[in-house]
């Protein structure tokens, strides 16, 4: 189904931005690319200075050494949304941009692993932990999984299975997993055992998705056994904190994007195993009654961090559109929201030449035009609004 005029323009015009850019661009996150060796200076200077950084509203990446460079899970974004303009309307430049992003991401793995796996192309750090350039993580693969199973859909390539099928290898055996009495939880990267909902939702959906193309019964029982440690700790109002820590059993409480992550991964498990449980359609429905009301404004506006309205980031953008897209049957009353988010989202942060701001402050915005983070992600947005939905 085509979209409207005006975001069929604002597609058009974002295409042809990250096309003539080459798919290479900054990040909010790679402050520890510099020329700067902050990352002597341990764990703490180095999470400052990335925090300080992605707050930023000017561009002083130039300044420090900073380069454009390309990002793993950008390509793999842009390989699903790729994938799905083909499906929508074949063309050979879909063709050979699918092919592309598809070998690239290949060639570009991260090696020393069971399998086919991928990490950021930066160092980043937090007061917890530190990861390495190109460590890999169930997130990045996770999310450029999604894109080769995009892929197999448009093409029927068998490379594709044999590489979901690596990524799954890599996740079951070098990701640590904690379990508890209602499932199991993978762990978010190599370097820690730990509990990220969303992070071990993402390793579920894959095990679905070889599941769909290999009906091997063991992938079937891990997504299931993941799912339920997941359902597990939806809270009673249908939101999911964002982790928990395996020795203390506390929960950090973070209601962002990340519940939109949750919600689309549990509609995948149903759709890719062909089942309709119970249990993960009634936390479905709770979990996006409380992302609409609760996680964005009649007007398509979202809320950054709940309660906290500011700043506005594209992240919860896109996956509003991207969640109500995907997810409108189990909330008929609201199918045509995702459009509503869509055309706030244009009409406030894109700029006239075609890239998504990062940020918007009451005051001011930050319109450095981040590729992974605002680019690829509202790219695939709009791609999937265009197949999905939200039909009238």
């Amino acid at each position: 189904m085509k979209l409207p005029a005006s975001l069929s323009t604002s597609l058009s015009s974002l295409r042809k931005y990250v096309e003539n850019q080459q798919f290479k661009g900054y990040d909010p996150y790679d402050t520890l690319n510099t020329k700067i060796p902050i990352t002597s200076f341990g764990k703490w200077p180095s999470a400052i200075a990335i925090q300080i950084q992605k707050r930023n509203p000017f561009n002083i990446r130039p300044i420090i050494g900073i380069k454009k460079e390309v990002n793993p899970k950008a390509f793999g974004l842009f390989l699903h949304a790729y994938s799905i303009l083909h499906q929508v309307n074949p063309t050979q430049e879909t063709e050979d941009q699918m092919s592309f992003f598809f070998n690239w991401l290949l060639k570009n793995n991260t090696k020393g692993y069971s399998g086919l796996c991928w990490g950021y192309n930066f160092d980043w750090a937090s007061p917890v932990k530190v990861l390495k350039a190109h460590s890999p993580t169930i997130v990045v693969s996770g999310f450029i999984a999604k894109g080769i199973f995009e892929y197999y859909q448009a093409t029927k390539d068998p490379k594709a299975i044999e590489s979901l099928e690596s990524i799954g290898k890599f996740a079951w055996n070098d990701l640590k997993r904690i379990s508890d009495s209602s499932g199991i939880c993978m762990s978010y990267s190599t370097v820690q055992t730990d509990c990220c909902y969303n992070a071990s939702m993402l390793g579920a959906e894959l095990y679905a998705m070889l599941y769909s193309v290999t009906k091997k019964e063991e992938y079937s029982n891990r997504a299931l056994d993941m799912t339920k440690y997941v359902l597990a700790k939806q809270q009673p109002d249908g939101h999911w904190n964002y982790s928990i820590d395996p020795v203390t059993g506390q929960e950090r409480e973070q209601i962002d994007f990340h519940q939109g992550y949750v919600l689309d991964s549990l509609h995948y498990v149903q759709k890719y195993l062909k089942i309709t449980n119970q249990e993960i359609t009634k936390a479905i429905e709770h979990g996006l009654k409380y992302y609409r009301e609760k996680q964005f404004l009649d007007s398509g506006q979202s809320i950054w961090r709940v309660p906290k309205k500011w700043p506005l980031d594209i992240h919860n953008q896109t996956q509003g559109i991207l969640t109500f897209s995907r997810l409108q049957r189990y909330i008929s009353s609201e199918a045509q929201f995702a459009k509503v988010i869509a055309k706030w989202t244009i009409e406030h942060m894109q700029d006239n030449k075609g890239f998504f701001y990062y940020r918007n402050h009451p005051w001011y915005k930050i319109k450095i035009p981040y590729m992974r983070w605002s680019q690829a992600w509202m790219f695939l947005a709009l791609s999937e609004l265009e197949r999905n939905g939200n039909r009238s």
